[in-house]
């Protein structure tokens, strides 16, 4: 699909404000301080440990209400707004039971004012003072120690960007200049960075909590990350606490919250090489193709192929080696996944579809290379009933119904009440609730036992039901898994050689504990609609995956042709535009003419990536033979093979390719037949020899 018509493109115009309002763009990084940042690299140890962060996310206000002594009474989405401190503590154990590691909740710090923006925690004016609407620092506390008591951690959310006037003082003395984006130009008064390293060192220090989640981190400087990142490494360092028997130091974790596209969060977040900033964000490009995959973005665009699915990773080539993407499919700002199958008309929770995709798009979470974050009512795959049917009513904001709070609901947990704890309403979950929530406490369970999920080295498996069934070998020391998705609503089987997936034995099951033997040197392995597998290869071969076959013959597949003076039967320059590149007709990515109606890129991929692409000229338009995809029914494209293409009419699909590790690839297109009405031909994607 083309991103810049995307919902997370829309998300860089109407996102900005979306969690609580606070400040708007500022132009975090428009402007150039007189002020030199210090660099600082980011601690290999800490992120390597981060990758094991299976977290869930609390709106505060709208989780439970544990406390009638500390309620909003009052805020933007459809909950009873009376949620607090104590309703977390309460939930603990539950948040446990799930299998996550890792709480974080929206901010909870004072904001004293009387507006639905207040309940948010997202416009505070005391950093160092807890909001009792949400309880007691003694609450905080114990929050804290009762969650390192049972292995979890605790994150903190911390808006650095923007705040009311007439901030609190630090202990410290220190305040930030200005009412919006004060971080920006520390030379003229340092004071403001000072502050916000104050602020983020002084809740490790006081309750030992775990890190960050940093809200709308482009407002502040890339540079300046990285030193309220080392500010945090160094207070986490300097405290301990207790966890499961053994005396830790909190973990010192930061995450950014970039809601933009890929080079935006690596411009913004990560920075680069030499001038680390942070050292993990959240990805919010894997997480529209996530939805996409299994229900549709908010704005209704979709895409169910399993190549689609495989294209999440490739956006991470756009980071600096230092990057750990933190993957999720909801939070407080985006609307839930329920509530997308019913915008896009694709099920209801009465249909037993709705709660297979639930289990597959969290399946897929779950086998995701490094931290991953649930929001709170997604293992019970909560939704808002007839939220779909609200979405042209202009009114929403009114009733909380808009997509920027609508996921804000009433929090529901086992046995605790399912709004103002005075009603006596106790939640207790239905079949198929219970049966979606103990499918994702199996999955962290399955998680936790396996690196080479959370950390592996991943090898794409191509098979000849790639365009339906994504396949990912992982690794991670002498740790095997396959993860296969079947992203159709039909059964498939997929056979692979013991060579391709590098295996001498058995495939274990890892849900179910069944076997999977090979036959004749062959893997047959059977998936029904929407379903996942984890298959543990329980003999490693010392060679690894076989990516052979890769490789094709011919004059499409060879990488040396020399280029021709004369001029193609297309007449004009023609590129691989895909998602790789922002759909953009660039030069890295344009096709030289090589004679005999054939065009040919030879590209050097960094890395195993997989996206969605068409052959076109720089303008777009609607004339037939300026572009060009596989016109075989699954518009996948098979390594190596000669597959015919033909033009596109009106918009068309793009082309799914994944590309199972680096190298040089040739691309190539042969036009057989240029005729306006049925133009056609012949194109290969190969790995040069």
């Amino acid at each position: 699909m083309n991103w810049s018509k995307s919902a997370i493109s829309m998300a860089v115009v109407f996102g900005l404000s979306a969690c609580g309002g606070g400040g708007g763009d500022g132009g975090g990084n428009g402007g150039t301080p007189d002020y030199e940042y210090q660099a600082y690299a980011c601690d290999a140890e800490i992120y390597e440990k981060a990758k094991e962060l299976r977290i869930y996310q609390v709106m505060t206000e709208a989780f439970i209400d544990g406390d009638s002594n500390h309620d909003y009474n009052d805020g933007y989405g459809t909950s009873h707004h009376k949620g607090d401190l104590q309703g977390i503590i309460d939930s603990l154990d539950y948040i446990q039971s799930l299998g996550m590691n890792a709480v974080w909740m929206t901010p909870i710090f004072d904001s004293e004012g009387d507006s639905k923006l207040d309940a948010t925690g997202y416009f505070t004016r005391n950093y160092f003072a807890i909001d009792p609407n949400f309880g007691t620092i003694e609450q905080a506390r114990t929050l804290v120690n009762e969650a390192h008591a049972r292995g979890m951690y605790v994150i903190f959310d911390g808006v650095f960007g923007h705040h009311k006037g007439n901030v609190t003082p630090s202990p410290n003395g220190l305040t930030p200049s200005g009412s919006d984006n004060p971080v920006s130009y520390p030379g003229t008064d340092n004071d403001t960075l000072e502050f916000y390293k104050e602020v983020a060192s002084y809740w490790v220090t006081e309750l030992g909590i775990d890190g960050w989640r940093l809200d709308q981190a482009y407002q502040v400087p890339v540079g300046a990350w990285g030193e309220i990142r080392k500010a945090v490494e160094d207070a986490s360092k300097a405290t301990t606490y207790t966890m499961n028997g053994e005396t830790v130091n909190p973990m010192g974790y930061l995450v950014a919250e970039i809601w933009r596209g890929e080079s935006e969060i690596a411009e913004q977040a990560y920075g680069t090489t030499e001038q680390p900033g942070l050292c993990s964000a959240f990805d919010f490009p894997g997480r529209y193709r996530i939805v996409q995959s299994y229900a549709v973005e908010e704005s209704g665009g979709n895409n169910h192929s399993a190549g689609n699915l495989a294209s999440v990773f490739s956006t991470h080539s756009a980071y600096p080696e230092h990057a750990v993407p933190n993957g999720f499919i909801s939070n407080h700002d985006l609307v839930r996944l329920g509530d997308l199958q019913q915008r896009g008309n694709i099920a209801e929770p009465n249909e037993s579809e709705y709660w297979l995709r639930h289990k597959a798009a969290n399946a897929f979470l779950a086998a995701y290379s490094g931290p991953i974050t649930f929001y709170y009512g997604e293992e019970i795959g909560d939704e808002v009933p007839g939220f779909a049917d609200q979405e042209d009513n202009t009114t929403c904001a009114a009733v909380g119904l808009c997509d920027d709070h609508v996921a804000r609901n009433s929090g529901k947990v086992e046995g605790l009440p399912t709004g103002a704890r005075t009603n006596g309403d106790i939640f207790t979950a239905n079949t198929e609730q219970a049966d979606l929530r103990d499918y994702i406490s199996t999955l962290m369970q399955i998680r936790s036992e396996n690196p080479a999920l959370y950390k592996g080295e991943r090898t794409a498996i191509v098979t000849d039901e790639a365009v339906n069934v994504y396949f990912d070998h992982k690794l991670s020391g002498d740790n095997v898994v396959l993860f296969l998705a079947n992203t159709s609503t039909s059964a498939k089987t997929v056979t692979v050689s013991d060579a391709q997936i590098g295996s001498n034995g058995d495939l274990k099951d890892l849900v179910s504990d069944a076997l999977i033997s090979q036959a004749s040197g062959e893997y047959e392995i059977t998936l029904g609609a929407l379903e996942s597998r984890f298959l543990e290869v329980v003999d490693p071969s010392p060679e690894g995956p076989d990516t052979g076959g890769i490789v094709g013959e011919g004059e499409l597949a060879d990488c040396t042709l020399p280029d021709s003076s004369e001029v193609g039967p297309i007449g004009e320059d023609v590129f691989a535009r895909g998602s790789h590149n922002g759909w953009a007709a660039v030069d890295s990515h344009k096709l030289n003419y090589k004679g005999n109606n054939l065009y040919q890129l030879v590209f050097d991929e960094p890395s195993d990536t997989a996206f969605g692409f068409k052959y076109a000229v720089a303008e777009w338009s609607d004339d037939s033979t300026k572009r060009f995809e596989v016109s075989t029914p699954s518009q996948t494209v098979v390594l190596g093979t000669t597959l015919p293409v033909s033009r596109i009419e009106g918009s068309g699909k793009e082309m799914n390719v994944t590309i199972p590790e680096a190298g040089k690839y040739v691309y190539s297109l042969k036009i057989d037949n240029a005729d306006p009405v049925s133009a056609a031909g012949t194109m290969m994607v190969s790995k040069c020899e």
